[in-house]
């Protein structure tokens, strides 16, 4: 009997390198750290937590509170229960860090949000001199987000998934605590991940790198989508707006969505809702923009964070009444008022408002007055801060006078506001009332701030009708007409055609503008904001402008607003790393 000899070529054995790191034989370090605020750069750690587990076991454990080197603020003494008195004695981060290094050498770095606590680690390590750790990170915040859906959590928080993983810690937002509730949740999340062929440390890095289920089952949605600047929007099934976006290439925009480099949480969080996406082709990159803002406006879809309430902004309305004052109102009216806006919030119109009180005596009570009925002036009149016409001491014609220096202070100079803010600025600060001081600068800039936007809106806005153009990449020319800073129309000139026939079409189905009061009357803000930039990038050619003379005032707060942001980046620059920060 023969035996026969058989031989494979060309198959060669595989190696364990080939198979990976098994995830039982891998050495984890789950670590949490508690801080003084958010900022790496300007806040400071208070306690670090680290879990060591390998298997399934825990083989060591490192805690220690941190000196920040400045004091906690009290809001983080709440949160955390650690407080001044707590970290007196405790080393700082010089003395820590490298101990927490050597116990983190050669393992998996694991924590809840973990470019959180590694950008502290890292900026910890610049700032003495280490270079960063290069171990491989897990993110277990990340990881939950791919791995469970809504039905199953409500959200991807710590103590959420410490509960739906019946970890045996409770997480109260002690170092400690939180690394070993995390500990269980990396637990159970692994086992979860096993299912879907999940085994080995470079499989589970890859699989967070990979898009989510969700990506991946609605990356249909992106299909028929052209390669054409426009607006895209996210549907839920019901045809509500989810998001609204803007790109110069729709395709390659819609579809960076269903894939990897896509890792906002709300956004996936917005795919695994969304049904559809609807498109809006438009000429150019700058009606894209400009629909995209309009469209957040009227629909204000729920995952997108700006721009979704122009109609919140507030303004400062120097009153047309027999003795005007200064009033916050919200809406703009044709009643012969002056307004200076927009502003974010009201507590920044009120700085505006302050500082221009320091300058001008204009009345600050909200009585409406007679200039033939008086009664008893209040203590303003006394301390020279009123002109007092509601006793009759002042007259109107004398009253009116500061009533025009505010109009010209919020429309044209901002100088006699700026001049009387700072005296009072010297003075505190030569009385070494520093506090104060720094109240009068943020008032000031709230009102040149505000004047110097106001301004660079009101330079567009007076211009009946504008026609630019700039030059597209392939040689044509996007053109847009432009009417009381609102676009009407937008078009593309091919290269080489005359442009007069182009011109006039489009000024002629142009969107008809009446415009109403006020310094933004027929756009948002934001929206004729959007227009000044476009003018101002390089190639822009003014085709035409009639109805007005695009400029700004000779003496404007534009001026002054330089000398305003330089103080703020000096202060900035100068802002003390450890501690608490500067206002």
């Amino acid at each position: 009997m023969s035996v026969g000899v058989s031989m494979v070529v060309g198959v060669e054995q595989g190696t364990l390198d080939d198979l990976g790191t098994p995830l039982a034989g891998v050495t984890f370090v789950v670590f949490d750290l508690e801080t003084t605020g958010v900022s790496n750069s300007e806040h400071g750690v208070t306690e670090i937590g680290a879990v060591k587990v390998r298997g399934g076991e825990v083989i060591g454990e490192f805690a220690t509170l941190v000196d920040p080197g400045g004091p906690i603020p009290p809001f983080i003494s709440v949160l955390t229960g650690i407080t001044d008195a707590m970290v007196m004695a405790a080393p700082r981060m010089t003395e820590v860090l490298p101990s927490f290094l050597e116990f983190i050498r050669g393992c998996t770095l694991v924590a809840h949000n973990a470019p959180f606590d590694m950008g502290f680690i890292k900026a910890a390590c610049a700032g003495q001199g280490y270079p960063p750790p290069v171990n491989p990170v897990v993110d277990t915040a990340d990881l939950a987000r791919r791995v469970l859906n809504r039905d199953e959590t409500p959200n991807c928080k710590l103590a959420t998934l410490a509960r739906f993983f019946r970890s045996a810690t409770e997480p109260y937002h002690r170092a400690l605590a939180d690394a070993r509730a995390t500990v269980d949740v990396l637990h159970g999340l692994i086992g979860r991940v096993g299912s879907l062929g999940v085994h080995t440390l470079e499989d589970l890095r890859g699989f967070v790198r990979m898009p989510t289920p969700e990506q991946q089952r609605k990356r249909h949605l992106s299909e028929g989508v052209p390669a054409r600047p426009g607006v895209y929007i996210f549907e839920d099934v019901r045809g509500e707006a989810l998001y609204v976006g803007k790109s110069s290439n729709l395709r390659n925009r819609v579809r960076s969505y269903f894939t990897a480099s896509e890792t906002r949480p709300r956004v996936r969080e917005m795919i695994g809702i969304a049904e559809r996406v609807r498109h809006i082709v438009c000429s150019t990159a700058l009606e894209a923009e400009i629909r995209e803002l309009r469209m957040i406006g009227a629909t204000k879809p729920r995952y997108n964070r700006r721009s979704r309430f122009p109609e919140r902004v507030v303004w400062l309305k120097l009153t047309n009444e027999p003795f005007p004052r200064l009033s916050i109102v919200r809406d703009l009216k044709d009643d012969g008022g002056t307004y200076l806006g927009p502003f974010g919030s009201s507590r920044t119109a009120d700085e505006a408002r302050t500082a221009m009180h320091e300058a001008l005596p204009l009345r600050q009570c909200g009585e409406r007055l007679s200039p033939t009925v008086f009664r008893s002036a209040c203590t303003l009149a006394e301390l020279g801060k009123c002109g007092a016409p509601c006793d009759g001491r002042q007259s109107q014609a004398a009253y009116g006078v500061h009533v025009a220096q505010a109009r010209h202070a919020m429309e044209h100079d901002a100088g006699l506001v700026f001049s009387a803010v700072e005296a009072r600025m010297d003075r505190l600060s030569a009385e070494q009332r520093y506090e104060e001081a720094a109240v009068d600068r943020d008032r000031l800039a709230a009102y040149v701030r505000t004047a110097a936007r106001m301004q660079r809106l009101l330079s567009l806005t007076r211009i009946e009708q504008m026609v630019a153009a700039s030059p597209a990449f392939n040689g044509d020319w996007d053109i847009h007409v432009i009417r009381h800073g609102r676009l009407t129309a937008a078009g593309v000139m091919p290269r080489g055609a005359h442009p007069v026939p182009y011109v006039e079409a489009l000024v002629a189905t142009a969107e008809t503008v009446v415009p109403g009061p006020g310094p933004t009357p027929a756009a948002s803000a934001e929206e004729t904001e959007t227009i000044l930039r476009w003018l101002d990038t390089p190639g822009i050619r003014l085709v035409r402008v009639e109805g007005g003379t695009w400029s700004l005032p000779a003496y404007g707060a534009g001026r002054l607003k330089g000398r305003i942001d330089r103080a703020y980046e000096s202060l900035r620059a100068h802002q003390p790393r450890e501690g608490r920060p500067l206002r």
